[in-house]
């Protein structure tokens, strides 16, 4: 038997230091401050699904402080972030070409998504003891879903951002179902499942469209590819691109997949509505924006007027559905409230589309950005109103047998509790875009100086109607507030966790008044 001659040593064991080079170039860093928003927020989450198996029944409504403080640590995490771009995950062969990038952009949503969930955390703390949700599962979902939230607008590759999206979103399925025993809450965890399997499904036949015609999944390398393709490519491109922002616009809920909104906010615990009505908006508006502007700008002849129509519709059905709902109806507030986050999406894909039209892409994103900014402050003030009724009868009327609260529940809230009328009475006014909600009005008028500015004057019209239709509703609410109730008014209680909240959003919506340009300073500089 002949024997097989040993290999050669590698040529490079004879030069050490090249091999030690080849290695280092092989091997990417990792910015750990970069990631610390994302991972304090994946870790805390971890940390309490393990706790929960350890405490006592007695104890573990600390796990909802615990939650708090590690949403609290997340949130100051940005602080070391600011004024520097930091980038991680990068190509050994492209450093500029990277996965993770903490830019401007990227704080100021990852602010709004986790400052939004702090205030979602409060209103839950109460909630899953009145319940009785599971609380470690609970908490462990709702940071979960923070996290992907946190992760996606920092994320620069398509891979990455449909994880991002997808680790957002598969959480709330199950928040949303965790009361077993609830049958609105079942149907809703399914239409909201099943609509967002077939969005993604779509995104994914898109997004591989744009990888055979780019070869990469990097928004900076498709970017570069997509200004010289292929003359055979003529078709596939327009249709991956189409394709690629239909999750993106599912979690906007832009029409025409807006449908599970109604229902999903009426069958789930209302801190959840409020979390899905603000930072799963956050979350789709991001990585709208970032494959908009910066994967696809040479096709922006392409989804500009996409999303022009999807804005349009989307404001148009949101405000008239809100229009029709009926103050009596079981669960109307929240169903108005949802309708009405349905119409405030479409005003935030204003600038989107006028974005594909401006020589300044950055500052019509900067209005966007303004204006879901002041949207996340009162629509959380309104849902922790609203959250405050459903835990008690109103002031003049009874919620609905199946603990629904209604529009009616409102009436004469200012004699039962004056404080907590006005500040609804504020938070309605500023999403109308009324004086005293100055920041409101404020954040309407970048948003239609955007489109006037790119030369979309009939959005801007249609904008303008849909304006006036949104005082209706919003208008008919606030003077129910100060009407005459029905019966002697009742006492409310306010539990410290939602009063903190509603008192946080009170707060910031006067001051963001009185001082406009703490937000509005984003439509005056690009964040791109």
């Amino acid at each position: 038997m002949t024997e097989t001659a040993a290999p050669a040593p590698p040529a490079a064991s004879a030069h050490p230091g090249d091999t030690a080079a080849l290695a280092a170039d092989l091997v990417q860093s990792v910015d750990w401050v970069a990631l610390a928003p994302v991972a304090v927020t994946a870790a805390v989450a971890l940390l309490l699904l393990l706790a929960d198996l350890f405490l006592p029944e007695r104890r573990k409504p600390l796990l909802g402080w615990a939650a708090v403080a590690g949403l609290a640590l997340a949130t100051l995490s940005l602080l070391p972030l600011i004024g520097e771009d930091r980038s991680t995950f990068c190509l050994t062969t492209d450093a500029a070409a990277c996965s993770y990038t903490a830019d401007g952009f990227a704080l100021t949503i990852q602010l709004l998504v986790l400052g939004g969930a702090l205030l979602t955390a409060l209103l839950s703390v109460t909630t899953v003891a009145d319940s009785k949700l599971p609380p470690g599962e609970y908490w462990f979902l709702l940071l979960s879903s923070v996290a992907g939230a946190a992760l996606l607008p920092a994320a620069r590759d398509l891979a990455t951002l449909v994880v991002a999206l997808e680790v957002a979103s598969l959480p709330v399925f199950a928040l949303i179902a965790l009361r077993r025993e609830d049958r609105k809450a079942s149907e809703a965890a399914l239409k909201f499942f099943l609509s967002s399997v077939t969005a993604t499904a779509v995104s994914l036949l898109g997004i591989s469209f744009v990888y055979a015609a780019t070869g990469s999944l990097h928004l900076r390398t498709v970017a570069q590819s997509l200004t010289d393709v292929d003359p055979r490519l003529t078709v596939l491109v327009p249709a991956g691109i189409v394709l690629t922002l239909v999750g993106f616009a599912f979690k906007t809920a832009a029409v025409p997949y807006h449908f599970w909104v109604p229902e999903t906010y009426v069958g789930a615990p209302v801190p959840v509505a409020a979390y899905l009505s603000v930072i799963g908006k956050a979350a789709g508006f991001s990585g709208l924006i970032l494959v908009t502007l910066y994967a696809f700008p040479a096709y922006a002849s392409t989804w500009g007027p996409v999303v022009g129509v999807l804005a349009a519709l989307t404001m148009t059905v949101g405000n008239v559905g809100a229009l029709r709902q009926r103050p009596d109806a079981p669960h109307s507030a929240v169903r108005l409230l949802a309708w009405s986050s349905v119409a405030q999406a479409g005003y935030l894909l204003v600038p989107i589309a006028a974005a594909a039209y401006s020589d300044d892409p950055g500052r019509a994103v900067g209005a966007t950005v303004a204006y879901a900014l002041m949207y996340a402050v009162v629509n959380l003030g309104a849902f922790a109103v609203v959250l405050r009724l459903h835990r008690a009868p109103g002031a003049g009327a009874r919620p609905g047998a199946d603990g629904g609260t209604r529009v009616a529940d409102f009436r004469g809230l200012y004699a039962a509790h004056p404080p907590t009328a006005l500040a609804l009475a504020f938070f309605l006014l500023c999403l109308a875009g009324l004086p005293p909600g100055v920041i409101g009005l404020f954040a309407k008028v970048s948003v239609f100086a955007a489109a006037v500015d790119a030369g979309l004057g009939q959005l801007a019209v249609v904008m303008a109607v849909n304006v006036v239709i949104g005082l209706v509703y919003y208008l008919r609410w606030t003077a129910l507030l100060f009407r005459a109730p029905v019966g002697a008014p009742a006492r409310l209680s306010l539990p410290a966790p939602v009063g903190v909240a509603l008192t946080v959003t009170a707060v910031a919506g006067v001051v963001l008044s009185g001082a406009p340009q703490l937000v509005l300073r984003f439509v005056s500089g690009s964040l791109l």
